[in-house]
């Protein structure tokens, strides 16, 4: 906790301090005025005496204000601030995270920690910057203005602040474990919720919006029953609260109307002594909430850590060797192996092929068998195991992940765009690229049809996820945006599988001519995605199985064949 409210501005925070000191100063002398008044004004009947302190209680009241409002500023600044400051850095952080990172963490623990963590950080962050300077004040200082004014009345205090802070003690023993487990469960809550949204088309087909409801109850539920026994153990914090204030008051009455009767003391002593308890008392039930919340931050804040101080696996070298971009020439795998994190089995093993500039490289094979691993692998998603993946010869770990991804143009196997307009998301790996340009990617994609069909053209929108288009125009629009970039290496991972025969055909033919300056790797399923191809790789079960041509492993490959006979008639083959 302490690490991150490191982050705050020094001078603010001092601000805010000394405005607090100020209101409690203010608030603190205010009893005492109020005692001036009753006897010494209104004991004698001195109207302009009554007046004069009156005024002077105004004055003070208004300067508590002025105070308190400069505090409240100063506090609830600093806390935004530094939430904002925590929501951009764990951002930044994750962006640079490889997969990894981000399985391990989750995606809907990293909402949680992004927002909900951060919540409970600026919560705590303006209850320190309030009642935390507050009541440690209000009670040093209200404790020694109510013994000068009555020891013997303020005996009183020796046993009630240890009964009380025993009782609160007690609470805070029960309710602490409840609310820092409300943290996880919120995490639990979310991942269900977000996996309900954008499987919602899935659970509809099949029929379980029944049992994913029940699965949304039961999390809602545990989150519900946690957070109900946290704030019942915490709503006897009030009674008890009262309970003892009460008994105070009347303790007090009692034994001060004994000392009035025998004129040990004045009535005005009575009624000051009565303020400052209360506010001994109120600076104790405001010390309880801030270190029942406190545990809560330090949860978070422990949550947030984690990420912020999480290292990435994948790490830039620290004499990254360079390639002009326009010099780059040729990918190569050089027996590479990769598995999983945690996996015992290897999702890659041998991996071994080369491609130039103007030839396409088409990696084929089952579900499973690793082809879209080899995408992530390229552009460094993932680190390999053994071997080296190189351009130009340069191994690629030798070089900076940015320049590495400033080679390559991706089509991801999910077809995925951005909340904006077509332009935007065309523009996202080239934001200089003119209209043009855009226009010229998208008849290669087989798009400016239906694009050029939009009332708005380039400037139609997206939709979140580009729900307001189907598969196969989210995949063109995909292939365009890749090829806007007119990268060295142009990686589409299976990016024509959502394509008719015809549309793929037209899209290979125009996209071969387009690409003599690039290496192209193409991934796919379908045998006729990759005919063409100047070298296909057969992969099965992790393992290159083949490579050659599409006449060579026709008549030479067994698992090809199979691929073939899967998809092809006899006399097609």
């Amino acid at each position: 906790m302490l690490k991150l409210i490191r982050k705050l501005n020094y001078w603010a925070v001092l601000g805010a301090v000394i405005f607090m000191i100020i209101q409690v100063i203010g608030d603190l002398y205010l009893p005492t005025l109020t005692a001036d008044i009753i006897d010494n004004g209104v004991a004698t009947g001195n109207v302009e005496y009554i007046i004069s302190v009156g005024v002077k209680m105004l004055g003070f009241s208004f300067l508590s204000i002025l105070a308190a409002i400069a505090n409240v500023y100063f506090a609830a600044q600093q806390s935004q601030q530094l939430g904002k400051k925590l929501r951009s850095e764990i951002y930044r952080k994750v962006t640079y995270f490889s997969n990894d990172e981000i399985d391990k963490l989750g995606t809907s623990s990293l909402l949680t920690r992004t927002t909900n963590d951060v919540e409970q950080i600026q919560l705590v962050t303006m209850m320190m910057l309030r009642m935390m300077i507050m009541s440690p004040i209000m009670l040093i200082g209200a404790g020694i203005l109510a013994y000068n004014r009555e020891p013997k009345l303020a005996e009183i205090f020796i046993y009630v602040i240890p009964a009380l802070a025993v009782f609160i003690g007690i609470i805070m023993y029960f309710a602490v474990p409840y609310f820092k487990s409300l943290q996880k469960k919120t995490d639990r809550l979310n991942l269900v919720f977000r996996e309900g949204l954008t499987g919602i088309r899935v659970i509809r087909a099949f029929n379980r919006n029944d049992s994913e409801t029940k699965r949304f109850d039961e999390a809602n539920k545990d989150y519900a029953d946690t957070s109900i026994k946290a704030q019942t153990i915490m709503s006897f914090m009030l009674p008890i609260m009262t309970l003892i204030i009460s008994a105070t008051n009347i303790s007090i009455i009692w034994f001060g109307g004994q000392y009035i009767s025998v004129g040990g003391m004045e009535v005005g002593n009575l009624v000051t002594f009565m303020t400052y308890a209360m506010q001994i008392l109120m600076s104790v039930m405001m010390l309880a909430m801030v270190f029942v919340f406190i545990p809560r931050g330090q949860v978070s804040a422990a949550r947030i850590n984690e990420v912020l101080a999480m290292e990435t696996i994948i790490k830039d070298p620290e004499n990254p060797l360079k390639i002009q971009k326009e010099n780059v020439g040729s990918l190569s795998f050089e027996n590479v192996s990769y598995r999983y994190s945690g996996a015992e089995k290897l999702a890659l093993e041998g991996i071994d092929f080369e491609g130039k500039k103007g030839e396409v490289i088409a990696i084929i094979g089952g579900t499973g068998s690793g082809k879209s691993t080899i995408a992530n692998l390229i552009t460094r998603f993932y680190d390999i195991e053994s071997g080296s993946i190189k351009i130009n010869g340069v191994d690629i770990r030798e070089m900076k992940q940015t320049d590495l991804r400033s080679f390559t143009g991706y089509a991801p196997q999910k077809a995925l765009l951005f909340t904006g307009t077509i332009r935007e998301n065309l523009k996202y790996g080239k934001p200089t690229a003119t209209d043009e340009e855009i226009w010229h990617a998208l008849k290669i994609a087989q798009a400016d049809d239906f694009v050029s069909a939009l009332p708005k053209g380039l400037d139609a929108v997206v939709e979140q996820g580009g729900g307001n288009f189907s598969g196969g125009q989210k995949q063109r629009l995909n292939i365009a945006r890749a090829l806007v970039t007119k990268a060295d290496i142009l990686i589409f991972d299976d990016s024509f599988s959502a394509l008719d025969f015809k549309t793929d055909v037209a899209l290979r033919k125009a996209l071969i001519p387009e690409t003599r300056n690039s290496v192209v790797v193409i991934i796919a399923q379908r045998i006729s995605s990759v005919i063409e191809a100047d070298t296909i790789i057969v992969l099965e079960a992790g393992k290159m199985v083949g490579k050659g041509t599409h006449k060579e492993l026709k008549h030479t490959n067994e698992t090809y064949q199979e691929i073939m006979r899967s998809q092809m008639k006899e006399e097609e083959m």
